[in-house]
């Protein structure tokens, strides 16, 4: 799924303004500006989209879970340089203080209905034979349940 979508998703899902998003890029240390963000979130066809960076979403990631639990004592986790959808899904876990149970009805929710044994694969590693590559569907799924459950149907 492309990093712009998903970084759209979330701020409808949230109802973020870009104040707000651009306190949660600095609440993981990485300043950016109101036209930066406002870029990103424009669809492709706009002649000023910009793509956002694997980096720069996994440190919007890294800050969404400081701006919903708190931050952390001592040094902040460095972004990753490349993100999969299995770690974005793990980052929203986090942020979101989310169980297996509450994972699962997210998706559901949408209309997908995957097994706990398919869910925990999303979050081995991959080197591990039981893992799996989250797609681009489940991903659209849990971003879509995700906005039934904070925004309303």
């Amino acid at each position: 799924m492309k990093n712009n979508d998903i970084l759209r998703s979330l701020r409808y899902t949230f109802d973020f303004d870009d104040d707000t998003m651009m306190k949660i890029f600095a609440e993981a240390e990485l300043g950016v500006s109101r036209a930066e963000v406002c870029d990103w979130l424009k669809q492709e066809e706009d002649p000023e989209y910009k793509t956002i960076s694997d980096f720069k979403l996994a440190t919007f990631l890294n800050g969404l879970i400081n701006h919903k639990r708190g931050k952390k004592e001592g040094k902040q986790p460095v972004p990753e340089s490349r993100l999969t959808n299995n770690l974005v899904l793990k980052k929203l876990k986090i942020a979101l203080n989310l169980s297996a149970e509450d994972m699962l009805q997210i998706l559901e929710k949408s209309g997908r209905k995957i097994s706990p044994h398919e869910l925990s694969a999303f979050f081995r590693k991959p080197n591990q034979p039981q893992y799996r590559e989250c797609k681009d569907q489940i991903m659209r799924n849990f971003l879509q349940g995700l906005q039934m459950i904070y925004r309303g149907n």
